[in-house]
């Protein structure tokens, strides 16, 4: 099993479950279609619209080190949508459109993707000048999935908190196509 067999299936599954869920959010609040991107678990976090793009911008960056390419464009857009979300926190739909963006490029980028050793050395640098010298698998493990995983679950969060009816079964859609025939529980 390689890096990419394993950042490429997650960043699809939730980026796809993070869109079902804001689908779920549009039916049963139809009239916060406008505001709910606004919400935010506490005043000092980021809201909804800025996690989502965050986790977008998490499977962006994770694909393209482990191409060994620069960011893409893409992630320059999403990161000052982020930023600025507390003034032009968005739509749902928008949210929405950025996360099948994302899954697109994330699809296009795993065609004949190269396969990078795990020792590589990976320099990753964050925006205050904080540098991280790790390996390519050190990356995968300890910044790219817990990096993602952050932005998706605080967006779940949100929409729970927000009244959205959400359960682990939506958190984990991507398991029941593995579901044994003949073992879901009765009604």
């Amino acid at each position: 099993m390689t890096l990419q067999d394993v950042l490429v299936p997650t960043y699809l599954q939730m980026l796809e479950a993070l869109s079902a869920w804001l689908g779920k959010a549009e039916t049963q609040q139809p009239e916060g279609a406008e505001t709910l991107p606004a919400e935010r678990l506490a005043n000092d976090m980021f809201p909804l619209s800025t996690q989502v793009r965050f986790a977008c911008v998490q499977a962006h960056e994770g694909v393209a080190r482990l191409r060994g390419e620069p960011l893409p464009p893409a992630v320059e857009v999403l990161i000052d949508e982020g930023r600025n979300a507390g003034d032009r926190p968005g739509s749902i739909a928008e949210a929405r459109e950025r996360i099948a963006e994302t899954v697109e490029a994330v699809r296009g980028a795993a065609v004949a993707m190269p396969t990078i050793d795990p020792a590589t050395p990976i320099a990753h640098t964050l925006p205050q000048g904080l540098v991280f010298d790790l390996t390519a698998e050190q990356y995968v493990r300890d910044w790219a999935l817990p990096q993602f995983y952050f932005h998706v679950m605080a967006a779940y969060a949100i929409l729970r908190a927000s009244g959205v009816e959400l359960g682990k079964a939506d958190y984990v859609a991507h398991m029941f196509a593995y579901l044994r025939p003949g073992t879901p529980p009765a009604p």
